[in-house]
């Protein structure tokens, strides 16, 4: 599930050239496709957590929530991440981006705790961690797991960042850009977000050439699916 790299470029262009308003080359796409991708990707755990506060809309189609959690289900992974003298790192899991649950032996759910109540677990023996009720610290991408007997069989979920996109090319005998569909990446974000990466890149290709018409645009589109997506 991806969105075309090659399409959304030509796509681009084909607005931009519309009435010979500029040109953006492939390595300025790239740029800013990163730009834009990674944009959207952010975004949507801001939006879910507004969509959280929302009364549910049980509709099959039209829950918000459900399609923010799609959105999503393509950067969720589960990895075990390394042990290191007295931690486990989310440095070593790959493209990691942020961390949702530590489990350990399959099936006990982690709980996390800040440092001062770390401090006060501490101190209250009765309520000290256990392998059957482990807690866990979070700092620096480091995971300080609780009985600290636990050292082995421990996964974590995470989401990834997005992959880098690349639109590839080699040159042609005119000078040319010919598409390399071969050594390209695509955007990796859900196809419904097509318009949305088409409308960013537009935004930014409007300050690339100067233009302040694509810039008001592209920057009115953004504001009216900011608006219709939140209402």
């Amino acid at each position: 599930m991806a969105i075309n790299v090659d399409l959304v470029y030509k796509t681009v262009l084909l607005i931009l050239n519309q009435q010979q308003r500029g040109y953006i080359t492939p390595d300025e796409f790239n740029k800013v496709g990163n730009q834009v991708q990674q944009g959207i990707f952010e975004k949507y755990m801001s939006d879910l957590n507004q969509q959280l506060r929302i009364p549910e809309n049980d509709n099959e189609y039209a829950n918000r929530v459900k399609n923010l959690e799609e959105k999503l289900d393509i950067f969720k992974r589960i990895a075990a991440p390394t042990f290191s003298t007295d931690h486990f790192t989310t440095a070593s899991l790959s493209n990691f981006y942020r961390l949702g649950t530590v489990i350990y032996n399959d099936t006990i759910e982690a709980q996390m705790v800040e440092r001062n109540e770390w401090y006060k677990i501490k101190k209250a023996p009765l309520v000290a961690p256990t392998k059957k009720q482990p807690v866990f610290l979070y700092e620096e991408n480091k995971i300080y797991l609780y009985p600290t007997t636990i050292t082995t069989d421990v996964q974590v979920s995470y989401l990834k960042q997005p992959a880098m996109i690349n639109w590839a090319y080699t040159i042609g005998g005119l000078g040319q850009y010919i598409y390399d569909a071969s050594s390209s990446v695509n955007f990796e974000l859900h196809p419904s977000e097509q318009v949305d990466v088409v409308t960013g890149i537009l935004l930014y290709s409007g300050v690339i050439i100067q233009d302040p018409t694509i810039i008001q645009v592209a920057s009115q589109k953004i504001q009216q699916e900011d608006i219709n997506e939140k209402s």
